[in-house]
């Protein structure tokens, strides 16, 4: 794994642990809606990861964007599926998602290290 996607997760871990330590009812809630959220259901897992990154694109939050690009990997997107994810985001938020798209990319590339 490259060292800022390893980075990037363990980073995403210690401040999960972090923030659930608080004992905070109402964050343990959201996270654990966020989670299930994204269970299979009606629609797959990886349907789910793939309209994530479309919204984490057009709300501009890059931490969001890793996560699900992070998700869409494991879940099996393929790279030609992942970039007509980028193209809906982009048509979606507008040209001032492009910046994010670079940076989805060069990530989407730290987890294929062969390129």
């Amino acid at each position: 794994m490259n060292k800022s996607v390893a980075e990037f997760n363990e980073y995403r871990s210690r401040m999960n642990e972090r923030i659930l330590g608080a004992d905070n009812l109402v964050l343990k809630r959201l996270f654990n809606l966020d989670t299930n959220t994204y269970a299979d259901g009606a629609l797959s897992v990886k349907t789910k990861e793939m309209l994530g990154l479309v919204a984490s694109m057009v709300l501009r939050c890059d931490d969001c964007i890793k996560y699900h690009i992070e998700r869409c990997h494991s879940e099996g997107v393929q790279e030609k599926e992942l970039f007509e994810i980028f193209a809906v985001a982009n048509i979606v938020g507008g040209t001032i998602v492009i910046p994010h798209l670079r940076r989805a990319v060069e990530f989407w590339d730290q987890l294929h290290p062969t390129k």
